[in-house]
């Protein structure tokens, strides 16, 4: 079941995106930033636990932003992914956001759902404000990939 978040999913949300980026495979998300950023957040649930996560950040009037993607491994490819991104991307067209944008270290399956790679220099300057705070700025190897809606 997809759902919007809440705040007794928190925590879980915290662990799957941590099991993840001690990998290297994502950024770290600080636990006040999903607090703060909870509206943003779908969740996969399956018998009362959180098995993915999938946030959607308007990041400025004309764009937006998926972050913070993570299927745990036991529920890996069964399309949740896939699932959680569509749910971003029908919330993303009934807000009329045009365009929207993911920095990722997967690119393959957001081209599958239909991102095409860009050059992070075609992004607003706006969206840069977190980057700013990232250890791996301005060296950022992550792709930048984006939709048109």
């Amino acid at each position: 079941m997809i759902r919007k978040a809440k705040l007794s999913d928190v925590k879980d949300i915290y662990k799957l995106i941590e099991l993840f980026a001690n990998k290297g495979e994502m950024l770290h998300r600080p636990l006040n930033d999903i607090y703060e950023n909870l509206r943003d957040f779908y969740v996969h649930e399956e018998n009362g636990v959180v098995m993915g996560a999938c946030a959607l950040h308007i990041s400025w009037e004309d764009i937006g932003e998926i972050r913070s993607l993570a299927v745990s491994e036991e529920a890996s490819g069964k399309g949740i992914g896939t699932i959680l991104v569509n749910a971003c991307l029908d919330e993303a067209r009934s807000l009329d956001i045009p365009k929207i944008f993911a920095l990722t270290y997967k690119p393959g399956f957001f081209e599958k759902v239909g991102f095409k790679p860009i050059s992070k220099a075609a992004l607003p300057h706006k969206i840069w404000g977190e980057c700013v705070k990232c250890f791996k700025f301005p060296d950022c190897d992550e792709m930048a990939m984006m939709i048109e809606l």
